[in-house]
């Protein structure tokens, strides 16, 4: 399937979750088997020869997708998660959002220097929530392969936040 495609299935939704943002919602994108498997292949296909041994997928959307993601890369799957989710000890990265503060968490053992990580997530905006992911990563010494998104909001710059780290995305909207 086809960007194209893809793209259609994204619903504009003005004024959530604050007036100012007009938010991509990608569950009609979900609810097309045909269109979840593509978008998932796309987001895995440039990381296969990667030697990507863990994905980690933010909370929430990102958590749809980047399991399905680590299957098809043969890895395994760590949640970053909002603060006060995990059941065991973690390690706290804040950010800034468009529309305010917010942080992530992940397991102190969820990834080591023994691996290599591919972050998930399903839309990078301003690209605060992908930096603090990054972050979370190489701060327990894993090696950061890359980042995959289905969506780009390219208007905002999010790219730019992460200092270089290798990112794929599938849609970019550039309003």
């Amino acid at each position: 399937m086809d960007a194209g495609r893809l793209s259609a299935l994204i619903r504009d939704v003005p004024g959530f979750p604050v007036p100012e943002v007009t938010f991509k919602d990608i569950t009609p994108l979900l609810a097309d088997p045909d269109a979840l498997r593509s978008a998932v292949e796309l987001m895995a296909a440039p990381f296969e020869d990667s030697g990507v041994t863990m994905v980690a997928g933010i909370e929430a959307r990102g958590f749809v997708l980047a399991p399905a993601v680590a299957l098809l890369l043969r890895s395994g799957f760590v949640p970053l998660r909002k603060p006060g989710k995990l059941p065991y000890r973690a390690r706290k990265e804040e950010y800034q959002l468009e529309y305010g503060i917010d942080a992530l968490e992940v397991h102190v053992d969820g990834v080591g220097p023994q691996d290599r990580v591919l972050v998930v997530d399903d839309v990078i905006a301003t690209g605060g929530t992908a930096r603090a992911g990054t972050n979370l990563i190489r701060g327990l010494g894993a090696e950061l392969v890359g980042m995959a998104v289905l969506i780009e909001l390219t208007f905002l710059a999010g790219r730019e936040a992460l200092d270089g780290v290798d990112l794929h995305s599938i849609l970019t909207y550039d309003s």
